[in-house]
């Protein structure tokens, strides 16, 4: 009886505060880039944005891993009422499972995603399962993280997770893909592992600091990201 009614509470704040928020976006042509080659990316972020990113890639039919325990059922029930599709499994319950699922759907042209420290963490340490997934289909990784200029943090949560105020403005970063050969091999495995995890660190710093940041540095930082090499 509780799923429910905490999905509905859920759902309810991300449509409430959500359509109030003032997004900013830095990296943006590493996301382009795929989408204009013709490809379906796997996405990686941490588990302490989710509320944000949530709400900021609603409604695109990207299909998120999502746990099978409680916690997994009532979000299930929020992100596939913002227009995502779930695959069901997580790194230690249906793990293989869901990434058949999301293997199938990269088949069918959608994009993936994983909230890479869940569920239950240690906190920005990356799981395997997007390069695991990257290998078996070729398709890129794209890192992200939302940073909010304004929030409450549950201090005591796992993950330290945040939800918005309404009206505060917040910056996604978006990193270049991190690509796997698909004929890679144990040791290739754990350095596109490390490229990921330095990547999610990268733009978590990055996001996380710049509201503190004077309008020169982030013009600065902003002109850096945005080059195209």
């Amino acid at each position: 009886m509780q799923i429910p009614v905490i999905a509905w509470f859920v759902y309810g704040a991300i449509r409430l505060i959500g359509p109030t928020l003032r997004l900013d976006v830095v990296g943006a042509h590493n996301a382009v880039i795929i989408e204009h080659g013709g490809e379906t990316g796997i996405g990686a972020f941490w588990h302490r944005c989710i509320f944000s990113a949530a709400w900021v890639w609603r409604n695109r039919g990207m299909v998120i891993m999502n746990t099978v325990n409680f916690d997994g059922q009532w979000t299930r029930r929020v992100i596939e009422r913002l227009g995502f599709g779930t695959a069901q499994g997580s790194s230690s319950r249906g793990a293989i499972e869901g990434l058949n699922v999301m293997a199938l759907r990269i088949k069918e042209g959608k994009h993936v995603a994983f909230t890479i420290d869940g569920p239950r963490g240690p906190r920005y340490v990356a799981k395997p399962g997007p390069i695991i997934l990257a290998r078996r289909t070729g398709s890129p990784i794209t890192v992200f993280h939302i940073g909010l200029q304004h929030g409450y943090t549950f201090q005591k949560s796992w993950d330290l997770f945040q939800i918005p105020i309404p009206f505060t403005r917040v910056v996604m970063f978006l990193a270049p893909a991190v690509r796997v050969p698909t004929d890679a091999g144990s040791e290739v495995m754990h350095q596109k592992q490390a490229e990921m995890q330095a990547a999610l660190e990268k733009v978590r710093d990055a996001a996380e600091s710049w509201f503190q940041l004077s309008d020169q540095q982030r013009k600065e930082v902003r002109a850096t990201w945005n080059r195209r090499d």
